[in-house]
């Protein structure tokens, strides 16, 4: 690199950082989860604003590369994260509801999904038209884990059955749109290469066979001295990149390796301590390097000339997403026993998309599966129903000051013949925040 662009990179990273600081303030004044204020600072750095002049002089062409870069890595350390938080435990204890809650969030929209992708072939001619129909649909399903996590602690709702009932919902959600992504680049990519995608089921064997047991007993070890070297950074660091780029090699993206890697780290109590350290340095790397990866996506946002026709379809794409997300999670709630407001509100939290929404339409615009204009109208999506999930929420559940009471935080009580059940209510007190920030 010129001197110049060292220079420019440099500042650039400084105004990047220092808008993302601000704008993330100013949304959690306004009542909203910080990502919002990142993601929108970053478009606004986009060329939607004067024809792109504004991102031009701020943002040179030439700059953009390294920042792109830059933006990959944090992106792989923060899908280690999401990884790395996944808990399968959770599962085990929401039981029949959150399967329940499962088949609706994801099921109903990526049906609906389907059909507004039918509608979109009728202006856009994506080179696999089976892979942009499943695409669409695992587009409209997504739920974000981490920005869902954020909300319910600042309602102090992460403690209490419903939470662990919309958590539980939203990680499997993840974990299918992830699977399903991966199947949709592989069936999306260059003719001639298809065969590496095959490579992952291996490569998925040696990590949980080979690699997991081996990290667990080295954590377990540095777990039993009472402290975590540089060095168990180090390897943990390395094996997610190492497993990013093998991933990107098999034909995958990246983001699949990282993710991977994260859910190998063993979850013994042994390890506990390890791994809370873990998942705080790697969430000080996230926090300067993820605005990057927000304003190089901004970067494919160009709102100027839309037209008649993309306001028609982002109404669709909105429509499409809102309906399907609320009203599969309310019915399903509904018939497993859930009050109709406890419905109400799962149903406004699985229609939380944040981040994750983003990085999956990345993916689908590197595998050619979306033009710049069909991507812009997806991520005003993203950004619009996460944002809407805070007022709703407040809405539906009201607003306290210390405190949160709500009557529908404990599972739907089993109601005999002979004596109905008494109403049971109990009020839930803030909890501490989650360690994912986004």
């Amino acid at each position: 690199m010129k001197e110049n662009l060292v220079s420019l990179l440099i500042l650039d990273l400084a105004l990047i950082i220092a808008l993302a600081k601000a704008a993330g303030r100013l949304a959690r004044a306004l009542g909203q989860p910080p990502v919002i204020g990142e993601i929108v600072a970053g478009l606004l750095l986009g060329p939607t604003l004067f024809g792109g002049a504004l991102s031009g002089t701020l943002v040179p062409v030439e700059v953009r590369p390294y920042l792109g870069a830059l933006a990959d890595v944090g992106l792989v350390l923060f899908m280690f994260t999401v990884g790395l938080e996944f808990d399968f435990e959770r599962l085990r204890g929401s039981g029949r509801m959150a399967g329940a809650a499962v088949a609706g969030a994801a099921l109903v929209p990526f049906a609906l999904g389907l059909g507004l992708g039918w509608y979109l072939l009728r202006t856009y001619e994506p080179p696999h038209r089976t892979a942009f129909l499943l695409f669409i649909g695992v587009a409209v399903s997504v739920t974000a884990f981490p920005v869902l996590a954020r909300i319910l602690s600042d309602r102090g709702m992460n403690g209490t059955w419903l939470g662990s009932v919309a958590l539980s919902t939203a990680a499997v959600c993840d974990l299918a749109a992830w699977s399903m992504l991966a199947g949709i680049q592989a069936l999306a990519g260059a003719s001639g290469h298809q065969w590496r995608v095959l490579l992952v089921v291996p490569y998925a064997a040696v990590l949980f066979l080979l690699v997991r047991p081996l990290l667990g007993r080295y954590l377990a070890g540095e777990g039993a001295a009472g402290s975590q070297s540089a060095g168990t950074f180090t390897l943990v660091l390395v094996g997610a990149l190492v497993s990013a780029g093998v991933t990107q090699w098999i034909g995958l993206h990246f983001v699949m390796g990282a993710f991977l890697f994260g859910l190998v780290v063993p979850r013994r109590e042994k390890t506990f301590a390890v791994r809370e350290e873990l998942l705080q340095r790697t969430q000080h790397m996230t926090v300067l390097l993820l605005p990057v990866y927000f304003v190089v996506a901004g970067f494919k946002v160009d709102l100027s000339d839309i037209g008649a026709d993309g306001l028609v379809q982002l109404a669709a794409i909105f429509l499409v997403a809102v309906t399907g997300k609320f009203a599969g999670t309310w019915f399903a709630a509904r018939s497993s026993g859930m009050s109709p407001r406890g419905s109400a509100v799962l149903a406004c939290l699985m229609n939380t998309r944040g981040l994750t929404e983003l990085i999956a339409l990345g993916i689908g615009m590197e595998a050619g599966l979306l033009d710049q204009r069909l991507y812009s109208l997806f991520v005003v999506m993203a950004v619009a129903t996460t944002a809407m999930t805070g007022p709703v929420l407040r809405l539906l559940t009201g607003r306290g000051d210390q405190e949160l009471e709500l009557d529908f935080i404990v599972p739907p009580p089993r109601r005999s013949v002979e004596s109905p059940a008494p109403a049971r209510r109990t009020v839930l007190a803030r909890s501490e925040p989650p360690r994912t920030r986004w």
